[in-house]
């Protein structure tokens, strides 16, 4: 491989959320644990974006900052079209700080206090804090799970959007923390429903380049070109370890929701971050390449050690995303009692209950950490559970 993934980094003492932010997470936790919640990489960026970095950061003036240069944009539209095959323009690109403030704003211009949204569930936490803060009401569709996959249950769905009350679906495609990766065909019948009762989508796609060799994931905007009635979320941050850098790109059809945005929210991105996400864009390709082999080993080792070591415990390969959502309902039915466990012996885990709800019996742990990393935590579980 080009790129190194498996030296290990110190991050303690570097103002780390996911290190340094621990103890508000897990109080808890030991001395010396393996922090695996927060959703970012151990793995240093690509070391294009870093050179981009240092070059805008030796031209030494930091003053506001807006994208005034076509190059920006047009990496975006060139690696959407070529790792997603969807086609956008630059002008249906609005930027924002990130996915989550990016859906409050989304919600204010499509929708009013008290609306019902709807989210499938288990759900990212902060669907719902978003939908709470703009006063709107979460309205729970929850996924069906059977042998160790995550369907959409369409019924339930329909159900859901006939109320008219409900306004909104936001979708995660690719799901977190399940790691499903939607079919053409399942969009395609989340849009029916939602076409048919007049909702308006949503969808987070912040997830959209981590997945595993022969999956492919589809922009569900790019199934329909011609609806207006959609906002799609994306950014670099997860697929480049750019979380850091607060800057996501929202692709919004109608021009009249994006003119109604800018007027409101109109966001100036740190000029560092602006250089590093056009470098990823432009010159990260390679490195993503071998991240997504890098973290496909990872995760065919813990399935191959669960099932050799662990059977019990129910882990199969997640279609996208660096998270695992591991099935421990086998271990005991006081859940809290095993996530407890995990963390108790340093392993610094989320439980099920974190992800709004439908989450019982489920942990997600952040695999996208150095093999070394991977060994010391499998062998740790083992030596718990076992």
């Amino acid at each position: 491989m080009l790129y190194d993934f498996d030296t290990v980094i110190n991050r303690w003492h570097t103002d780390s959320e996911k290190y340094d932010g621990l103890k508000k997470f897990a109080p808890k936790a030991p001395d010396n644990s393996i922090p695996l919640w927060i959703a970012d990489m151990d793995f240093k960026t690509a070391p294009e974006i870093i050179a981009a970095m240092h070059r805008r950061v030796e031209e030494g003036i930091f003053g506001y900052t807006d994208i005034y240069d076509a190059s920006y944009y047009k990496a975006v539209c060139r690696w959407m079209e070529k790792r997603h095959r969807w086609r956008i323009t630059p002008d249906e690109i609005v930027v924002d700080s990130g996915v989550v403030p990016a859906l409050s704003h989304a919600l204010s211009l499509i929708a009013r206090p008290g609306d019902g949204v709807i989210i499938h569930t288990p759900a990212y936490k902060p669907f719902f804090n978003s939908i709470r803060n703009t006063g709107m009401i979460p309205v729970y569709s929850r996924l069906c799970y059977s042998h160790g996959r995550f369907t959409i249950d369409f019924e339930d769905l329909e159900q859901k959007a006939e109320d008219e009350n409900n306004k909104v679906l936001i979708l995660c495609s690719p799901h977190n923390p399940t790691g499903r990766v939607w079919s053409q065909d399942e969009l395609r019948h989340i849009v029916d429903i939602c076409q048919k009762h007049g909702l308006f989508i949503i969808c987070d796609e912040i997830h959209n380049d981590i997945l595993r060799p022969g999956i492919c994931h589809t922009p569900i905007a790019s199934l329909y070109p011609d609806t207006k009635r959609l906002i799609t979320c994306t950014a670099p941050s997860k697929t480049f370890n750019l979380a850091g850098n607060h800057l996501a790109n929202i692709i919004i059809p109608d021009p009249d929701i994006r003119e109604r945005w800018n007027s409101l929210y109109h966001y100036l991105p740190n000029p560092i971050s602006v250089a590093a996400a056009t470098a990823a864009y432009e010159e990260g390709e390679p490195w993503l390449d071998e991240l997504n082999q890098y973290l496909t080993e990872t995760f065919r080792h813990m399935e191959t050690f669960f099932k050799a070591n662990l059977p019990v415990i129910d882990f199969q390969t997640p279609e996208a995303t660096y998270l695992a959502w591991i099935n421990i309902d086998s271990l005991g039915s006081n859940h809290s009692e095993i996530e407890n466990r995990f963390i108790e012996n340093g392993l610094i885990i989320e439980g099920g209950n974190q992800f709004v709800e439908n989450g019982a019996g489920f942990i997600r742990l952040n695999a996208a950490v150095p093999h070394s990393t991977i060994d010391t935590l499998l062998n740790k579980i083992n030596h718990i559970f076992n």
